[in-house]
């Protein structure tokens, strides 16, 4: 089967235009038309414009734009199902998830010392002499 740009290409050429009336009648830059027909899809700007300038290309060159983007398709689907590796993600959620366990575990701390602070009993945390003082004061008192 002959290229998407060969093909257009060739029908041009056999309707006697050139380039230039191509670029003209359809307002895609010359550049681009030489890339169509030199089958250089991935240089035009996305695959949204492609089949717009294809559309536009096949209805200056009168022939049916659903044979023309057929074509395309079919010589694209390769390309298109061909999976993009990811990896450079991965590595920074592992290190986000690290970071993460070390919040955890200071936050951990942090609130059983806290707890520990609030819980302690009052009653022991008076210094022995001040203690007895109190008791033998509480004693004189009392006998007098």
């Amino acid at each position: 089967m002959e290229s998407i740009g060969r093909y257009l290409r060739r029908t041009r050429e056999a309707r006697a235009m050139s380039v230039e009336e191509v670029a003209r009648a359809t307002r895609i830059p010359v550049i681009s038309i030489e890339r169509i027909e030199a089958d250089h899809f991935d240089d035009l700007p996305g695959e949204v414009f492609v089949r717009g300038f294809l559309k536009a290309y096949a209805r200056a060159v009168s022939l049916p734009m659903e044979e023309v983007l057929a074509r395309y398709t079919a010589s694209r689907r390769i390309a298109l199902v061909t999976p993009l590796p990811i990896a450079a993600p991965a590595r920074r959620t592992q290190s986000r998830r690290f970071g993460v366990a070390i919040a955890f575990v200071l936050l951990l701390i942090l609130f059983t010392l806290a707890l520990s602070i609030v819980l302690r009993p009052r009653g022991h945390d008076m210094p022995p002499e001040l203690s007895e003082r109190t008791r033998t004061g509480a004693s004189t008192s009392f006998e007098a």
